[in-house]
C-alpha cells in the first residue's frame, strides 16, 4: 500500500514519513492482496495540537480516520488503531451479511497475521448492535433552519427535508466548528 504523506504548517521529516509508513503498513495484514489504491496522509499542527488525517480509498469503501493530540507520534498511533477497528468492523459486517454464502471471497483475510503476539483488543460484536430506533416526521425547512434546530437539540447532526430540493438532507457540525451538508446524488 502506498501513501502520500504531506504536511500542513509542518515539515515532514524522513523519520516522520518512515514512522507513518511503518505504522500504516500494519494494515496490510488485513487484506488478501495489498490494495492498489494510494492512501493519503495529512499531518498538520495548529496551536500546539498535532493532527493526523488518513484516507484510504478501497473498492466500495473509504477508510478514513483522524486524530489530534499534543504529540504527532501519538496521533499517528491512534489513527492506525482507529483504522484497524474500522477494518475489523467492516469485516464483521461483511461476514454477517454473507455468512450463508461460504464461496464468497471478501476483500479481507479471515484471520490477520499478528506477528506472533495475540491482539489485546478482540473484535466486539456488540459495537454493531442497534440499541435505539427513532421515527419522526421530517419537517420541510431550509438549511439555516436545520442548523438552528440541530443546535437547539444539542446534537452534532440533524436530518431534515430540504425545502429547496424536496429531498432528505443531513446537516452536521464539523470538528473545526463549521457546518456540513450531506445531499443525495
Amino acid at each position: 500500500m502506498n501513501f502520500t504523506v504531506r504536511g500542513q504548517q509542518i515539515e515532514v521529516t524522513d523519520a516522520l514519513r518512515e514512522y507513518v509508513e511503518k505504522k500504516l503498513s500494519r494494515l496490510e495484514r488485513y487484506f488478501d492482496a495489498p490494495p492498489t489504491s494510494d492512501g493519503s496522509v495529512t499531518l498538520s499542527t495548529t496551536r500546539g495540537l498535532h493532527t493526523v488525517e488518513v484516507t484510504i480509498p478501497l473498492p466500495g469503501l473509504v477508510l478514513r480516520a483522524e486524530d489530534e493530540s499534543e504529540d504527532m507520534y501519538a496521533s499517528i498511533d491512534a489513527v492506525t488503531d482507529k483504522l484497524e477497528r474500522q477494518i475489523r468492523k467492516h469485516k464483521t459486517k461483511l461476514n454477517r451479511k454473507f455468512r450463508q454464502d461460504r464461496g464468497l471471497k471478501t476483500l479481507f483475510v479471515e484471520e490477520p497475521v499478528t506477528n506472533g503476539s495475540a491482539s489485546s483488543d478482540e473484535l466486539d460484536h456488540d459495537d454493531l448492535e442497534v440499541v435505539r430506533t427513532k421515527r419522526f416526521l421530517l419537517k420541510p425547512m431550509d438549511v439555516e433552519e436545520a442548523i438552528l434546530q440541530m443546535n437547539m437539540v444539542g446534537h452534532n447532526f440533524f436530518v431534515f427535508s430540504n425545502i429547496d430540493n424536496e429531498e432528505v438532507n443531513v446537516v452536521y457540525k464539523r470538528n473545526d466548528g463549521k457546518y456540513g451538508l450531506i445531499e443525495q446524488e
